[in-house]
């Protein structure tokens, strides 16, 4: 490519590049004489835009008067995307905030390649750190042919809920690197978290799920007497605490990170390219279900039952903290209890629930989720976003 000539080398405009007369902007009108070209208003690329990265071109284009001439100006033959994250289009609903027109078959492909590797890599990474803190501290390693990974139960318990917590950071990095969006778009259609609702969430869940459990251990007594509790053992006070402060901790994040992951990630991946939110829910729910093993038809009816009715509950609310809420005082009433008992050495999941707890669950999940839903709409919760008019969200190319 040859070099451009130095301004004084450069050849002085032929007739053709030639403005007739004044330049345009002063040129008076005589009849019988044209007038010259109008400046072009069209304004400079800013910084960092442009084949040349905002430079200005070592050439001007020769057409509409040629080098130098009164209003011209660069003209690009491409357009220039924005690096950033993009924003879905305003008023759209949680399962279709992934639609921020960034991206096609490859783009979605790589988005879930990010999850899924994010998600080994992390569970990788929990295990080598318990292992080191497990052997630091003088903790044995469980059995060979035992399905926990150290043989102390609470930790081992801490350890697993920490393995599934890496859920959170994992879809938050795939949506912004592999989606190309806001991170916060997979918490709500507000871009965050709302932790006010969060709140009122948790004051309804916790003594619904609360009840749902007395009620499940009542009717385990009246049945079998002592023998529902299984084997008690206290574990004791200095113990109870210890258990009950890691408890507190590693469980809300374990229990937000399966809501990041099926409810919210999930079905924002499918709502991105399908118009009805409901291929999304039904896979996520099914997933879910899977997710936590098959002990029985009873524990996979209703774990698959109550996901579907949380995913239409994240679409009607306009984020997981209704989801996470719930999911959050289920598991701590869940696991407190198994510590109290001395029973977390159990293994057994809600896959394992029997026919009774399902039974209680369909009526628990659509009380909750309706219940929710109707405070949604007194509190005036957002379920439609992003509100670009507060600058909750900017604005990316796809999203004008």
């Amino acid at each position: 490519m040859s070099e451009t000539p130095d301004r004084a080398d450069r050849p002085g405009p032929t007739a053709e590049h030639t403005l007739p007369g004044p330049p345009a902007e002063h040129a008076t009108l005589t009849p019988g004489v044209p007038a010259g070209p109008a400046p072009r208003d069209e304004p400079r690329p800013g910084p960092g835009t442009g084949p040349q990265g905002g430079r200005p071109p070592l050439a001007w284009p020769a057409g509409h008067g040629g080098w130098g001439a009164a209003g011209a100006q660069p003209r690009w033959d491409h357009p220039v995307r924005d690096s950033g994250p993009s924003a879905a289009p305003e008023d759209s609903l949680y399962h279709q905030q992934a639609r921020n027109g960034r991206q096609g078959v490859l783009g979605r492909l790589g988005e879930l390649l990010l999850v899924v590797g994010f998600l080994v890599a992390g569970t990788i990474a929990v295990l080598a750190v318990g292992a080191s803190a497990a052997y630091a501290l003088g903790l044995d390693f469980a059995p060979g042919d035992s399905e926990r990974f150290l043989d102390d139960p609470l930790a081992d318990t801490v350890m697993a809920l920490a393995g599934i917590a890496i859920g959170i950071p994992a879809v938050l990095l795939a949506v912004r690197l592999g989606g190309h969006r806001f991170a916060g778009s997979v918490a709500s259609v507000t871009g965050r978290l709302r932790w006010r609702w969060l709140g009122v969430c948790a004051a309804v869940a916790f003594p619904v799920l609360a009840l749902q459990t007395g009620l499940l251990m009542l009717w385990g007594w009246l049945e079998e007497g002592d023998a529902a509790l299984g084997v008690v053992e206290f574990p004791g006070w200095g113990a109870l605490l210890l258990g009950l402060v890691a408890l507190v901790l590693v469980v809300p994040l374990q229990a937000a990170a399966e809501e990041f992951v099926f409810r919210g990630w999930l079905a924002q991946y499918f709502g991105g390219f399908l118009p009805s939110p409901w291929p999304g829910i039904v896979v996520a729910s099914l997933l879910f279900a899977l997710a936590h093993g098959f002990g029985g038809w009873p524990g996979f009816a209703l774990l698959f039952y109550s996901a579907m009715w949380w995913g239409w509950l994240v679409v009607r609310t306009g984020g997981l903290e209704a989801v996470i809420a719930a999911h959050t005082a289920n598991n701590l009433v869940a696991f407190c209890l198994s510590l109290v008992l001395g029973q977390l050495a159990d293994t057994d999941t809600a896959a394992d629930a029997p026919w009774q707890a399902l039974v209680l669950e369909l009526l628990v999940s659509p009380a909750y989720c309706l219940l929710i839903a109707r405070l949604s709409t007194k509190y005036g919760v957002e379920r439609r976003g992003p509100r670009r008019s507060g600058a909750l969200l900017p604005s990316g190319p796809a999203a004008q």
